[in-house]
């Protein structure tokens, strides 16, 4: 098992590596859990992490549960998923309980558009004026969007929350830079044009070739030739 998981600490209008910290072991229950509670655990993990939730210092060495009630309660903390949280805190967690609150809590994560961290985060690594172009605003609005100058509109959170989450799922096999080259190469199916082409002109999260990124990038993810 080889996932990444990020510790942030970065201006908001600069480009730098963060410092990938590689989880590298699971213990229990996820040694013995089935394999969609490990999957749904750590696409918890990196949604989190992209969201912008987790602390700067926060670092996910290990899968256990631990580490996934510290993001659980990150999470929480911005109002998302109080109830998954809840249930993974009980002391008697078995199985199915375990898988449950797990899909809970990332089923949430994913309904739940969080503009201030996500923005944050996501300026830290794509920079303002590549951000931007992803979220179809102009540089300088989404300089007053992250800084809280101005609120965020909704349907610019809709977007960052949705980059968010194909962020999330690339992360599960790229570093920073790759993530960002993913964006600007040409892949099927779209052949001709690059994911950050598909995404242009105001893009709603519900386009067919929006949710044509997201699987691609889930698909490239999790699979064995990335």
């Amino acid at each position: 098992m080889a996932t990444y998981v990020r510790v942030l600490g970065l201006r908001s209008d600069t480009i730098r590596e963060e410092m990938a910290i590689r989880i590298r072991s699971a213990a229990e229950p996820f040694e013995s859990a089935d394999p969609e509670a490990t999957r749904e655990a750590l696409g918890a993990i990196l949604l989190a992490e992209a969201m912008g939730l987790l602390r700067e210092d926060e670092a996910v060495e290990r899968l256990d549960l631990a580490a996934v009630r510290r993001v659980a309660r990150a999470a929480s903390e911005a109002g998302i998923g109080t109830v998954p949280t809840a249930a993974l805190a009980s002391a008697r967690l078995g199985p199915e309980r375990l898988r449950s609150a797990l899909q809970g809590l990332r089923a949430a994560l994913e309904d739940s558009p969080a503009p201030a961290q996500e923005l944050a985060s996501l300026v830290r690594l794509f920079g303002v004026e590549d951000l931007a172009r992803l979220v179809s605003v102009s540089p300088a609005s989404l300089r007053r969007y992250a800084s809280g100058s101005r609120p965020t509109p909704d349907a610019v959170a809709a977007r960052v929350h949705f980059l968010a989450r194909v962020v999330a799922e690339l992360k599960g096999a790229y570093n920073d830079i790759g993530v960002r080259r993913w964006f600007d190469r040409k892949r099927t199916p779209h052949r001709s044009r690059t994911p950050g082409q598909v995404l242009k002109d105001e893009w709603k999260q519900e386009d067919p070739k929006a949710l044509e990124v997201l699987e691609l990038a889930r698909s490239l993810a999790w699979s064995p030739a990335t």
